[in-house]
């Protein structure tokens, strides 16, 4: 079971990664593979190096309950070291496992089109990209717009910044979180409600995922905040098509 709260279990057929942009500087994925490394866990002898495991293919195959999994919570799919000829392998598995859904994030948008350019999105694919500001994150969503997936997300996280309008057009989920760690930046109250907001109006399901290290009273505290209030409720929604109801 994933602690990530928008997943149910994570498949990480690549590990490692670089960074790429500011949502990146503070990486839980980097500090979690030093930590597995230095603990001697199998899959993590390269540390935070980009790493595809043939040995972690088919594992999706051996689970029989129709599960959403996460692919590379620890990575990113479409990173330039992840060769097409091995997410080529990953997309098997997932078209061998309709019983599953997959959820396939990245910051790489532009490798994520190349890719899709000549080859079919399964349904049972979730394409999404990461949105941390208007810099990095924002140009991502006309990049996934264009990609031929039956389920488009954003993973607004961490919120950065105030992101203003933005066009969800052909968007079917959106992801709002703040930063975790000891050196998490704040996200002010006002820029999820922003979020919440043009969601709202153009029947987006919107899912609210943590504050983070900074609560929702601005204050600071050692652990993160694992509270999921926005504007007083609890924001729970899927995508309509998910085996998951909107709230």
């Amino acid at each position: 079971m994933s602690t990530i709260e928008w997943t149910e279990q994570t498949w990480n057929p690549v590990t490692g990664c670089t960074k790429i942009s500011a949502g990146c500087e503070f990486c839980y994925a980097e500090t979690m593979a030093r930590r597995l490394q230095a603990m001697g866990m199998p899959g993590y002898e390269n540390g935070f190096a980009v790493t595809c495991h043939e040995n972690r293919l088919l594992q999706p195959l051996r689970r029989k309950i129709p599960t959403v999994y996460f692919v590379n919570s620890m990575s990113d799919l479409f990173h330039p070291n992840a060769p097409f000829s091995f997410i080529d392998k990953v997309l098997q598995t997932i078209d061998k496992t309709p019983h599953h859904t997959y959820q396939i994030l990245t910051k790489r948008p532009e490798l994520m089109a190349k890719y899709f350019s000549d080859r079919n999105v399964p349904d049972n694919a979730w394409l999404g990209v990461s949105v941390e500001n208007k810099k990095h994150g924002v140009p991502r969503i006309d990049v996934l717009r264009k990609i031929g997936a039956k389920i488009r997300f954003l993973s607004v996280e961490p919120l950065l910044e105030d992101l203003g309008k933005i066009n969800l057009s052909g968007i079917h989920w959106v992801i709002v979180g703040g930063e975790s760690g000891l050196d998490a930046r704040p996200m002010q109250p006002a820029w999820a409600s922003n979020i919440r907001a043009q969601c709202q109006r153009r029947r987006v399901p919107f899912f609210f995922k943590q504050w983070g290290a900074w609560g929702s009273d601005q204050v600071k505290r050692s652990k993160k905040d694992n509270g999921r209030l926005l504007d007083g409720r609890l924001w729970n929604q899927y995508p309509k098509s998910s085996r998951h109801s909107p709230a």
